[in-house]
């Protein structure tokens, strides 16, 4: 079933597609803004019926209808025929980062460039940067765009391919022919980005549990006897491998583990058959490893942290999220109602700040406004707690974007940098250490301001950025959200030990991205992240407490 993204991805496929075509510039305008605003409903348009999508105000009466047959059969008519009057490469230029309609129409019909490989061609040979709008930078960025975009084919972020797991092994556990499985592979260890979908099983007959799942929308493409290669939905590639009982703790780590771990445990696929990974651990004189710490770095020197990793019974409160205030879909009480009733003790709304003007940013009057709206609400709702925060654009000058009397009522304040992201390290770093350095700062927002398979995000010197935090007594984010994933999981073991904090943070723009926390504590637990070293795992005395110890020694 399409989700709200695929949808508003097809929307705007459509609108960049009339717009190439020279279509009417108000309704390109209209059709983009609202493939924007349905990202953030909560509930998903494809369960909603003609006349339920008529009452979507993000769609209204012209939409409504492409809506409803974008659910039924993936496209709609209009659609259709921009589709038949574009090449296909030209349409493949137009979801390459940076390159509008504007752009790729004067490719396709100045230049004559209908595909990526002749585009990327004409790069590579400098036949760009005589082209109106062009030039050597635009041309080199161009370049760059195209080699990520090489580099990323076929991959999948986590949370993408956990409802399709989650299918799939609800097919397996109904089928006869399964007697024994689990998803193994980089889904298994939460990687952020994952290739394929990898099952164990046991079975005796592959071929019959493929002929089942074919029904579910998995196509057969390849096969041997112990290996069965699929295709969901013409995307996502599923690897089946079938195993013994008596190997099935050896297939088990091998199908998990990253070659590197296997090394680092001195691992032997012929020392012996293992019905189950403890007793093969036992073999080498090693406790059970944990599937997400396989990843061949330093996970032995972190054995006695295994108990302690944080779980998300841990986390008792949820900071940085965005209300209708600036750009979410949620009231303030909304957020908060639905935080208390998830079990949390406070709620950190952190609204985006007044230079962040396409997100609808917090001038200061409207902070006032919800200062007070957040008095009234926590007489409400006591003994939870709203947070007074704000999500503060770092300046390209690294200073914070509100003078010192408005940023001195926050509770708390997300630093975070939302513009001028084409910076080079020494220009990252400088920026962000002048706002580390602001006493006012309590959190650093995604430091890098990736996002996953979309941008690399801004080079920053990690162990700098994470010196200066701690030499400043802030705290770093881990955003949760899937696309960023931000401070990776990697430095999250150098920041601990350094004596960072670090806050597992939502982002979230409505009520159902709070439990986007789940997405941070999967990768949190690869850098081995525990709870007394989890911002947000503290109770709300400790939190209040910790951020009137901050504005102390900033004072």
């Amino acid at each position: 079933m399409l989700d709200n993204h695929d949808i508003s991805d097809i929307l705007t496929h459509y609108a960049k597609l009339y717009e190439l075509h020279a279509g009417n510039p108000f309704k390109v305008k209209a059709t983009a803004a609202a493939a924007y605003n349905i990202k953030k409903i909560g509930e998903p348009l494809a369960t909603m019926d003609q006349e339920q999508l008529l009452k979507v105000p993000q769609l209204g009466k012209s939409l409504a209808p492409k809506v409803y047959e974008i659910i039924q059969r993936g496209s709609f008519a209009d659609l259709d025929a921009l589709i038949e009057a574009t090449p296909q490469g030209v349409q493949d230029i137009m979801r390459i980062k940076g390159l509008g309609p504007k752009k790729v129409e004067l490719l396709w019909k100045t230049v004559g460039i209908t595909s990526i490989p002749e585009l990327l061609d004409a790069c590579r040979e400098n036949r760009l940067v005589e082209a109106k709008g062009f030039g050597f930078k635009t041309q080199a960025q161009i370049l760059s765009d195209i080699e990520f975009k090489f580099s990323n084919e076929g991959k999948f972020h986590w949370a993408k391919l956990s409802p399709i797991v989650e299918q799939l092994e609800k097919l397996l556990s109904e089928s006869s022919e399964v007697k024994q499985y689990e998803v193994v592979g980089d889904f298994r260890r939460f990687s952020e980005i994952v290739e394929s979908i990898d099952v164990l099983l046991v079975s005796d007959d592959l071929q019959l549990v493929s002929e089942e799942l074919s029904g579910s929308g998995f196509e057969l493409i390849d096969c041997d006897d112990t290996h069965y290669i699929l295709k969901y939905a013409e995307a996502v590639t599923v690897h089946l491998y079938m195993t013994s009982y008596e190997r099935w703790g050896n297939d088990l780590l091998e199908k998990t583990a990253k070659p590197e771990h296997l090394t680092l445990i001195n691992y032997n696929s012929d020392s012996g058959d293992f019905e189950d990974e403890e007793s093969l651990y036992q073999s080498l004189n090693l406790p059970y490893i944990l599937p997400e710490l396989r990843e061949g770095l330093n996970e032995l020197q972190h054995l006695d942290k295994q108990s302690d990793l944080i779980a998300y019974k841990d986390l008792k409160g949820v900071v940085h999220n965005h209300s209708t205030y600036s750009d979410g879909l949620h009231t303030l009480e909304e957020m908060a109602k639905h935080a208390k009733g998830m079990g949390l003790e406070y709620l950190g709304i952190c609204d985006h700040s007044q230079t962040a003007f396409y997100a609808n940013g917090l001038k200061p009057e409207r902070v006032l406004e919800q200062m007070k709206e957040i008095d009234s609400l926590n007489e409400k709702l006591a003994p939870f707690k709203i947070l007074k925060g704000i999500e503060s654009d770092i300046l390209n000058d690294g200073s914070l974007d509100y003078t010192p009397d408005i940023l001195g009522l926050f509770d708390m304040v997300v630093a975070s940098v939302h513009s001028n992201l084409g910076m080079d390290m020494e220009k990252a770093n400088q920026r962000l250490k002048v706002a580390i350095e602001n006493p006012f700062t309590s959190i650093l927002g995604h430091p890098t301001g990736r996002l996953l398979l979309l941008r690399t995000g801004y080079p920053i010197d990690h162990r700098y950025i994470i010196d200066t935090c701690v030499a400043n007594g802030v705290a770093i984010e881990l955003n949760a959200h899937p696309y960023r994933l931000d401070l990776d999981w990697r430095w999250i073991d150098y920041a601990v030990n350094k004596g960072a904090l670090i806050s597992i943070n939502p982002d979230a723009h409505q009520k159902e991205g709070l439990s986007d926390m789940q997405y941070g504590v999967n990768v949190a637990r690869k850098g081995y992240l525990t709870a007394k070293d989890c911002l947000n795992a503290k109770s709300l005395a400790e939190f209040l407490a910790w951020l009137q110890i901050k504005k102390q020694t900033s004072a």
